[in-house]
């Protein structure tokens, strides 16, 4: 069972290393989506990033983390079957591509499809899996061939009730944060030139 330690640091990571480049982002007009890439062994932090949609539709924050991981030099840089990829949120079908082509077997996320289109307003995600996939909310394969996923909500749902109550309160003032992003985002999203925005 993954422990509340693991979770915890995966929150430091978005709060201390993914929010301030997604705040500095998101006033620029990228939406609020972010991703880092952590080593197995210690948690330590090998990159983070968010989305970059304004320079260029495909960096979405995961896609835009892979691409500064494999802009380090290999010497430096981890295999990426040592490492553990983390997303603010449930990646799209263009970020579950990418993570399966770079190989990593892992992925976590904090904010599901269903809170990216509810409670951020952002609903494409959801909508391309239905049009293009065919796929409802949840219908691809959480774990397969190439990679398992961990919704870090339902991980927290099965802890003991001290365990989970703490991490229901980080929970809350992440979920705080985003939800100040989400308003700055949307205030001004109408005068960028993200084509799915």
């Amino acid at each position: 069972m993954i422990g509340t330690d693991f979770i915890s640091r995966l929150f430091d990571v978005i709060e201390h290393d993914i929010v301030p480049m997604t705040a500095r982002g998101v006033v620029k007009g990228n939406k609020l989506f972010g991703a880092a890439i952590l080593r197995k062994d210690d948690l330590s932090l090998v990159v983070a990033e968010t989305n970059n949609e304004m320079e260029n539709p495909l960096w979405h924050g995961e896609v835009h983390c892979l691409k500064r991981f494999y802009e380090m030099p290999k010497a430096n840089r981890p295999e990426t079957g040592e490492c553990i990829f983390i997303a603010t949120h449930e990646p799209c079908s263009l970020c579950l591509s990418a993570i399966t082509w770079t190989g990593f077997d892992n992925f976590y996320y904090l904010f599901s499809h269903e809170d990216s289109r509810d409670s951020f307003a952002i609903p494409h995600d959801l909508k391309i899996l239905k049009e293009v996939f065919t796929l409802d909310a949840g219908g691809y394969n959480a774990e397969n061939a190439y990679w398992k996923s961990f919704g870090l909500r339902r991980l927290i749902r099965e802890m003991p009730d001290a365990d989970r109550e703490a991490m229901e309160r980080r929970i809350t003032g992440i979920s705080a944060t985003y939800e100040r992003l989400s308003e700055i985002y949307q205030e001004s999203k109408d005068a960028n030139d993200i084509p799915l925005s």
